[in-house]
């Protein structure tokens, strides 16, 4: 990644367990890289710990704190405490994390408990929509439309039937500093924005897109262009929350949206949405309503919002 600009040290150490192509593999060198060797890790339950820590080795070259499911926000709350009685609150970053079955669903209540105590931590959701882990179970990320073993697809079901929680501005609205976006595909992007979580004082969010080959039923060599294709749809803009305002970074512009379907087409979970035979309606929705929240941002950011 130095070619890019970034951080020769890497602190997530290859021979990891992950599966070929995993973009959460790839979030971990990033989230790694922008906190730097003076930091400590902790983290949920899920498929980076199992990947990374199978006994007796690891792939963490930071110290790295495993908790349960839910409790990554409250382990990182006790170590701000810690390093405040010691007078080292600002000599050490401390970055929690976790998928999304932690931070949008189990682990919701400890993470805003966190920030609306204003501890000085940074959390990062590395977002593959959906319990990857425990079997490709549909969590409060999964978009409209997908097939999971909790949300099938079939005669009576166009998969999951609720929108994408929007994560973003539940955090913002707990009144932290800096909330954004970022993808795996942009990778000085989102390294630009986990430096700034990192440096903002107070709790702090990056909601890291990271599509899974195994859940999302691709090939694991489409991991980045897929990523991209979610930003390029409009699936997933890149966008700041910075002291309650909006700065979208891209898209932004409406009409110069790729098609969704484009998007869709490339993963078995929207498979049913085309075969056997094509469900145009749905597949409006996800564009009219895409189209929409994107209006929506842009509007705020023009308003100052």
């Amino acid at each position: 990644m130095a070619i890019l600009g970034l951080p020769e040290e890497e602190y997530f150490a290859p021979g990891h367990r992950a599966c070929a192509g995993c973009g959460a593999g790839i979030a971990m060198r990033l989230i790694t890289k922008a906190a730097g060797k003076n930091s400590i890790l902790t983290e949920s339950t899920g498929c980076i710990e199992v990947v990374s820590t199978p006994y007796p080795e690891t792939a963490w070259r930071l110290p790295w704190v495993h908790g349960a499911f839910e409790n990554p926000a409250s382990i990182a709350s006790g170590i701000c405490a810690a390093l405040k009685a010691l007078g080292k609150e600002d000599e050490i970053n401390v970055i929690a994390f976790g998928g999304d079955g932690s931070t949008y669903d189990i682990g919701f209540g400890y993470l805003s408990g966190a920030f609306e105590r204003g501890h000085n931590f940074t959390y990062v959701c590395y977002d593959n929509e959906a319990y990857m882990n425990t079997g490709i179970q549909r969590s409060g990320s999964t978009p409209y439309g997908a097939s999971t073993t909790t949300s099938p697809a079939g005669k009576e079901s166009i998969g999951k039937e609720e929108w994408k929680k929007d994560i973003m501005h539940i955090i913002a609205a707990h009144g932290s500093p800096y909330v954004a976006s970022a993808s795996i595909a942009y990778v000085q992007d989102a390294f630009r924005k986990l430096k700034t979580a990192i440096e903002t004082k107070g709790p702090t969010f990056v909601n890291l897109f990271a599509p899974c080959p195994t859940g999302w039923r691709f090939q694991g060599e489409k991991t980045v262009e897929i990523a991209k294709l979610a930003v390029e749809t409009g699936v997933t803009p890149l966008y700041e929350i910075i002291n309650g305002k909006h700065k979208i970074n891209r898209p932004n512009d409406v009409s110069k949206l790729n098609p969704v379907e484009e998007y869709l087409q490339t993963q078995g979970r929207y498979r049913h949405l085309f075969k056997p035979e094509r469900k145009d309606k749905e597949i409006e929705f996800i564009q009219n309503r895409i189209k929409e929240n994107l209006s929506l941002l842009l509007e705020m950011a023009e308003k100052g919002f």
